[in-house]
């Protein structure tokens, strides 16, 4: 077993990106082992037989939903304060994790759901969008000129749903969400936590974030 906290994660998942960008704001020192969501080891289904990413294995606990790893990191250490933020923060993450990600996904993976009009389940993720672009329309970021924890645990799947037609998605009317997502992705934050490691494996050297 580590001595640090384990965190098993995988690059491109936008819950894992999530779960990473709090551990690096909360300047934790983790072991990061990165997987591989088709091959996935024996060690990491022991931790967490559901077999998604992100988990951290604390060596006391078991932590496997993204939304609790964020408030695990940030609360033990928040210098960019991003738990400093009202309570409509929370409606709007719970929005995203629930409405919106079911319209994305049932948008980027249509294929899966044949009895599904894709371009009606995109109009539903894209009224999610709309509030956000109004918010921001009035602000840098979603709850004032400072980034917070929405703008963190939304943000990833922003990108996921942008990247399934960037085209398409930089016609819309959303002018200020895409500003809000393209200074995301141009962010020393998001450099930071898109580092590519590779595969775990056991027996090779110990891997850090951040």
């Amino acid at each position: 077993m580590s001595a640090l906290p384990i965190l098993w994660t995988f690059r491109r998942c936008p819950y894992a990106m999530r779960a990473r960008l709090a551990i690096q704001s909360a300047r934790l020192k983790v072991d990061l082992r990165e997987i591989l969501l088709r091959d996935k080891p024996a060690l990491f289904l022991e931790t967490s037989p559901k077999g998604s990413v992100p988990v951290v294995n604390t060596g006391t606990t078991v932590i496997e939903e993204s939304r609790d790893i964020m408030l695990w990191a940030l609360g033990q250490n928040d210098p960019d304060g991003w738990l400093d933020m009202p309570l409509d923060g929370l409606a709007l993450i719970d929005a995203c994790d629930g409405p919106f990600k079911t319209a994305l996904d049932h948008t980027k993976y249509a294929v899966r759901y044949p009895n599904l009009d894709a371009t009606a389940e995109r109009t539903k993720a894209a009224m999610y969008l709309h509030g956000l672009n109004d918010r921001l329309s009035k602000s840098t970021y979603l709850m004032d000129a400072t980034l917070k924890l929405a703008d963190i645990a939304i943000v990833t799947f922003v990108r996921q749903f942008a990247n399934i037609d960037r085209v398409w998605f930089d016609t819309q009317p959303w002018p200020h969400l895409i500003r809000w997502l393209d200074q995301f992705l141009a962010s020393a934050a998001f450099t930071g936590i898109m580092t590519k490691y590779p595969t775990w494996q056991e027996g090779h050297d110990t891997l850090f974030l951040p």
